[in-house]
């Protein structure tokens, strides 16, 4: 069992306003993110006089922290974190960025980042081994059994089944970030305050100082949303690539096996992609075609309107 100290004592910082990027990368058909400290921290930094704007702070401290060249970013999400207190007494804020690169060479960085599993975070997110996270859950079902009266029992119960679709309700990939909230409500992650003692928290993931796991799950949901309506694929994809590399890529971000014809049958339909003629890669002992996005795919859709077609 590892357990992190957290308490609610607040940690003082000079400056208000933090910085917090979420750099992700799909390499051999895994989901990556970019860390400092260990692994315990997300590149970060305070926004000061010498930003002239809140993406160029974000470049900066990525630059400085990592020097993982950065390509699409987007603002994220703004968090408020009450454990932390600026000089005045201030709660910090976090304004958070979402960033896909191609993952650099570990020679390349500065020695204090390394490249991490995303799945080393929250492994239960990761559903393509179809295992129940029944260590998991058995927590979840404690925590619903301690209510203090029926009604609030069967709220919890409600909760955790939504959360974790359970019947009545089906697994949403999306809600990466209230999943984890519930786990950090019922203590069943390391960084929450109420640390449930009989509880062994590598079943729910790395621990990460601050409220980097949080703004880490708002990244997972936001790009597994993204996925469904936007060609953000093509961001995290070599220039030529096999259909197999392709879906494997978009699985290894839902957590999810898609069903291969449907899959395929999809992204031909958008016709965002093309074949390179006479280019083939050997695939599995056998030649695969190999394609490339179409010039016009930042202005179209990849999967629209449409669930992602899991493999049943």
């Amino acid at each position: 069992m590892s357990i992190h100290s957290s308490t609610n004592t607040p940690q003082q910082t000079d400056g208000l306003v933090d910085l917090v990027t979420v750099l992700a990368a799909v390499t051999d058909h895994k989901a990556r993110i970019l860390t400092v400290s260990g692994g315990d921290k997300l590149p970060s930094g305070q926004l000061t006089p010498i930003h002239h704007s809140l993406q160029a702070g974000v470049k900066d401290w990525v630059r400085t922290q990592t020097a993982q060249p950065m390509g699409y970013v987007e603002q994220l999400y703004t968090f408020v974190d009450g454990e932390r207190k600026n000089a005045q007494g201030m709660p910090v804020l976090y304004v958070s960025y979402l960033g896909l690169v191609k993952e650099a060479t570990a020679h390349s960085l500065n020695p204090d980042a390394t490249w991490q599993d995303w799945y080393d975070y929250f492994p239960w997110e990761d559903r393509r081994n179809s295992s129940k996270p029944i260590e998991i859950l058995s927590g979840l079902y404690a925590w619903v059994d301690a209510g203090n009266d029926t009604q609030e029992r069967q709220e919890r119960l409600r909760r955790v089944q939504l959360c974790w679709g359970l019947p009545p309700y089906s697994w949403s990939e999306e809600q990466v970030l209230l999943r984890y909230e519930l786990l950090y409500e019922t203590g069943l992650v390391a960084e929450s305050p109420w640390q449930n003692p009989n509880f062994d928290f590598r079943h729910t993931g790395r621990f990460m100082q601050h409220s980097h796991r949080r703004v880490l799950a708002t990244a997972l949901a936001r790009l597994r949303a993204k996925i469904k309506y936007r060609p953000v694929i093509f961001e995290l994809m070599a220039d030529e690539f096999t259909l197999f590399q392709l879906q494997k890529s978009v699985e290894a971000l839902s957590g999810q096996e898609l069903h291969k014809q449907n899959f395929r049958r999809q992204v031909q339909q958008q016709n965002l992609i093309e074949a390179i003629e006479g280019r083939f890669a050997h695939e599995r002992g056998r030649p695969a075609q190999l394609y490339r996005f179409k010039d016009t795919v930042l202005l179209e859709r990849l999967l629209s309107n449409t669930r992602l077609p899991v493999s049943k």
